[in-house]
């Protein structure tokens, strides 16, 4: 086999391949008797159909099988044998073989994974975010929990409507004097001043009396989530049926006992919120301070893209956007049409960052190791209720086990560069980082 390897635009490089037809047509041969053992033909005893009748029935598909093991075996050897790194998978093009030659020839058009040159970290300013979990922020955790064990009672059938109760209302509205869907309701029930309905609707039933009954115009937003209706404008009419007010449990050791909390002591409930608020922190500082790694990187490091390699990227992403509409029940979501260019710049940023995180990873031996995956899905299980169950299933399975390992070579990657860059710290409020997705 001849080898000839021609640069092409950057990372692009072109091979030909050079197999003997001889060779070719021999190993089809061998092939064809090896079939010949086992075939089953009516009128012939196994292994006994004439080498004629077998090449008219296999022989397209064993020289199309041999072809491609030979094209495939060819290039192998010729990128090992230029120790080339292929990036993607190559396309192979059959050529005119030469005047008077039965040898045939194979052009493969292919790119190399890049060089990736990684600037001096020391010049990289970046902000590295703190938080803290405060009293404030265990107490509002309390609030949380002391509301969602509340009980409701109704109110005397004089109170009016607040804040913060439950009401059981009858409702219709229409639009041009037409009843739209869903636009009505018997029984229906819901906590006033926590956003289960449009704030107009919230607040017409504010004051309101078991009994009474009002009209009141609404308009519904633009991006409202029934197409229908959005940026219309509806006439209800609603009736008060029942109110109740809420009824909110103490503070106290019961309350704490409830919640199954282990040291079931109004301390014992603070102790082990803060605990899990200090954890979550963690993981949210983590990743907050891992994206402001990698735009530093970004910006520090050069390299070419792989088309193949974005383009691969790309049609996982579309897969991604599409296996999303069937999940909604969208219908012929196959063939639903998806700009690609959207993912592009998505897909290169990907790219580009698992490039030069391996890149520093190889360089600088940031490789994660047993013990700290161990210890990281152990400090992920500590949240549940029965730890050590959730530790077997991440540590039962691969697939698991390897997202867990990229997660802290990443981490690993972002502490070193925090290590050797210019660090600005920046604290940032603990609701504001709670509140970020």
């Amino acid at each position: 086999m001849a080898v000839t390897v021609e640069t092409l635009e950057k990372l692009e490089r072109k091979i030909i391949l050079t197999l003997s037809a001889k060779e070719l047509s021999a190993k089809v041969e061998t092939r064809l008797k090896k079939i010949a053992k086992t075939v089953k033909m009516a009128g012939f005893r196994p292994g006994k159909v004439p080498m004629n009748i077998v090449a008219q029935q296999y022989g397209y598909s064993a020289q199309y099988e041999i072809m491609n093991e030979q094209v495939g075996k060819a290039f192998n050897d010729a990128v090992s044998e230029a120790t080339l790194n292929v990036a993607g998978q190559p396309k192979i093009n059959e050529l005119e073989a030469a005047a008077g030659s039965d040898d045939l020839k194979f052009e493969a058009l292919f790119e190399v994974y890049p060089k990736v040159t990684i600037k001096d970290l020391s010049t990289a300013e970046i902000q590295k975010y703190t938080a803290e979990v405060t009293d404030e922020a265990i107490d509002k955790t309390v609030a949380i929990l002391q509301k969602q064990r509340r009980s409701f009672a109704q109110r005397g059938m004089d109170a009016g409507v607040e804040a913060g109760d439950r009401v059981t209302v009858d409702f219709e509205g229409k639009i041009d004097g037409e009843l739209f869907d869903g636009g009505k309701a018997t029984d229906f029930q819901f906590l006033v001043g926590e956003g289960q309905m449009l704030k107009e609707f919230d607040d017409a039933v504010r004051g309101m009396k078991p009994g009474e009954s009002k009209t009141f115009p609404l308009d519904f937003p633009a991006d409202y989530q029934s197409k229908d209706v959005a940026g219309k404008t509806a006439d209800f009419m609603v009736t008060i049926k029942k109110n109740e007010a809420a009824h909110l449990p103490e503070i106290n050791d019961e309350l704490a006992k409830s919640l199954g909390v282990k040291d079931a002591t109004v301390a014992g409930l603070k102790a082990d919120i803060r605990n899990n608020l200090e954890r979550e922190v963690k993981f949210r500082l983590v990743n907050k301070n891992k994206v402001a790694v990698m735009d530093a990187l970004i910006n520090h490091a050069e390299l070419d893209l792989p088309k193949s390699i974005v383009q691969s990227e790309v049609d996982r992403m579309v897969q991604g956007a599409r296996d999303e509409l069937k999940q909604r029940g969208i219908k012929d979501a196959d063939k639903a049409p998806i700009p690609v260019e959207i993912f592009t710049p998505q897909a290169e940023r990907r790219v580009r960052l698992g490039l030069i995180v391996s890149e520093l990873v190889k360089q600088n031996n940031l490789q994660t190791s047993m013990e700290q995956i161990k210890a990281h899905v152990e400090e992920l299980a500590a949240s549940y209720e029965k730890p050590a169950e959730v530790v077997k299933w991440y540590m039962s399975d691969r697939q698991r086990l390897s997202e867990v390992d990229a997660i802290l070579m990443e981490n690993n990657v972002t502490e070193f560069v925090l290590a050797n860059a210019k660090v600005v710290p920046k604290s940032i409020e603990f609701d504001e980082l709670m509140a970020q997705q």
